[in-house]
């Protein structure tokens, strides 16, 4: 499999100054691989590329299954479960650059024990999206021979299980986080000082006595666009000028689902900059899109056409 992505698959009720819905497919997992999926999509008559791992329950629709395989992701590795799917509400005012969250039902997601089809445990790319720091470590436990792992989390799991999360970043090779998290697991109020911390051990469990964190950090800094310390190098870019701001949910998640699905089978990205420079520049275009409808609408029928005119225009914004 060249992507694995464990994460919540749920339905999300959302309200922004633009626009408002209910039942809204959702969770990171979602998010992730409707964006990977669509810089991986199938080979006719081959396999899909994408493989997802999460629980849903029995009031997952059958429809909002068959369009996320349609659309090139594998559903073995999804469980059906009884009880509800994970449902998340929220609020958005302002610029939207931060939510308020108005209820959370874990449901199914609470006891879910995540386990990696014995086909996928050597993915080329192996991604923890925003799931329990426990489940994140068993899970790199089963996959020892990913090419490249990844991981997310946020601040809850910072605040509540840093002993658990601290092992997990120790087991990524890149930690796709927000500004705002890497400056609470650093101590730090500046995140360009929070970064050597974290890559050295220091700042999580333990320190460095109990070794050094990720190879690399990816920094989401929403529209301030997003900052990389990786082995090869510091990338730095600016975030696409959207017009159109709808709905921020799954940004960061369809950001990572891009840059993944473009390092995913070119063997050691993360010494080479030039190759994870372009799969960045992917990923905000990607994310781009999100912004501008509810949900994973927008990438959900986003066309060719349309992201390479997109693409072409944030290269000349940049320089590239």
């Amino acid at each position: 499999m060249d992507l694995v992505i464990v994460g919540s698959i749920g339905y999300d009720d959302i309200e922004t100054p633009e626009a408002s819905g209910s039942d809204i497919l959702g969770g990171s997992a979602v998010h992730a691989g409707v964006s990977a999926s669509f810089h991986l999509p199938e080979v006719p008559g081959g396999s899909p590329r994408v493989g997802l791992v999460s629980p849903i329950g029995d009031d997952f629709s059958e429809s909002h299954q068959s369009m996320l395989e349609g659309l090139g992701m594998d559903f073995s590795g999804v469980q059906r479960i009884p009880g509800n799917t994970f449902r998340w509400s929220g609020r958005y005012q302002g610029d939207m650059e931060n939510v308020e969250t108005i209820s959370t039902e874990v449901n199914v997601l609470g006891d879910f024990d995540p386990r990696i089809p014995d086909q996928w445990s050597s993915p080329k790319v192996l991604f923890c999206a925003n799931t329990h720091p426990s489940s994140q470590v068993s899970v790199f436990d089963q996959c020892p021979n990913s090419e490249i792992t990844a991981v997310d989390t946020f601040m809850l799991w910072i605040e509540t299980e840093f002993e658990e999360l601290s092992l997990a970043l120790r087991k990524a090779d890149i930690a796709i986080l927000n500004e705002e998290e890497i400056c609470a697991i650093a101590g730090s109020q500046i995140f360009t000082k929070a970064i050597s911390p974290i890559l050295s051990g220091e700042a999580l469990h333990g320190g460095e006595s109990a070794g050094p964190g990720p190879r690399g950090l990816v920094i989401k800094r929403g529209s301030s666009g997003v900052f990389a310390h990786l082995p090869c190098g510091i990338i730095a870019l600016p975030a696409f000028p959207v017009d159109d701001v709808v709905d921020p949910t799954g940004c960061g998640d369809s950001f990572a689902g891009a840059l993944l699905a473009n390092i995913a089978g070119m063997g050691a990205p993360l010494n080479d900059l030039e190759a994870m420079r372009a799969a960045m520049v992917h990923a905000i275009v990607t994310s781009s899109f999100t912004i501008g409808g509810l949900g994973s609408s927008n990438l959900q029928s986003l066309e060719r056409g349309s992201y390479h005119a997109r693409m072409d225009r944030y290269r000349r914004i940049v320089g590239l």
